[in-house]
């Protein structure tokens, strides 16, 4: 089972840490897009964290089922208005399993990488498939990782510096580890985060999928259907049992 680095303190200031992941302009695609793939439903979210793209969609009609292993992001979803509607299981997505099927599974903003093994994350994708029927849809947001555009000899790349947070990634190739460094000045005070993640590009994805039964049908640079090319910094990637 994957470590959960979302502890009280993050869960508690998870929209104050990243506000960018709940701006309208980055929701409601994502949603739109879902909604496109799920039909009338139902659908399931592994990694459903406090809810930030599972509540909108349930207001939108979608029973929604999520899996997560934190306790504290759980509390915080459980907390939100129109919460209810949404049933959830607690545990590691790449093994549990819910008694249900579903038209339409997801994972989004990069946490497939929070399992850092290659047998997890080759789990994840075995368990989405059992979950779905026949004709489903499992859908992954990720990046792309930035090996590429690191100097030669580098291996640290910063992606995020404000006023009050700075954040780099650590690459470690012979591992195919990043370790995600963060740094946030939060009312006066200093916080810090480190974790790991098992980056991987979408033809590794595309063989796990493979593997679990399901065919690629889509990919994109963004929720927008932007087309993918060799300068995507990520990818919103659907495979079809």
């Amino acid at each position: 089972m994957p470590e959960t680095h979302f502890d009280d303190w993050v869960a508690s200031r998870y929209q104050r840490l990243w506000p960018e992941l709940f701006d309208p302009a980055v929701v409601d695609p994502a949603v739109d897009f879902l909604i496109d793939l799920a039909g009338a439903g139902p659908a399931l979210e592994l990694g459903i964290g406090t809810g930030r793209i599972a509540v909108p969609l349930a207001r939108r009609g979608i029973a929604v089922h999520g899996i997560e292993l934190s306790p504290a992001m759980l509390a915080q979803l459980q907390a939100q208005p129109d919460a209810n509607a949404i049933s959830v299981t607690a545990g590691d997505f790449a093994s549990v399993t819910v008694g249900s099927t579903f038209r339409l599974a997801y994972l989004l903003r990069n946490t497939i990488t929070n399992l850092t093994t290659q047998d997890e994350q080759v789990d994840c994708f075995h368990n989405a498939a059992a979950h779905l029927a026949p004709g489903g849809r499992f859908v992954i947001e990720n990046y792309i990782p930035e090996l590429q555009r690191l100097p030669p000899g580098d291996t640290v790349r910063v992606f995020t510096r404000t006023a009050t947070h700075l954040a780099f990634e650590e690459y470690d190739v012979a591992a195919q580890i990043a370790t995600s460094h963060h740094y946030w000045m939060i009312d006066g005070q200093l916080k810090t985060l480190s974790s790991n993640h098992r980056y991987l590009w979408p033809a590794e994805l595309d063989l796990m999928a493979r593997q679990a039964g399901m065919t690629l049908r889509e990919r994109y640079s963004d929720w927008h259907h932007t087309p993918f090319t060799s300068d995507s910094r990520q990818h919103i990637s659907v495979w079809e049992k």
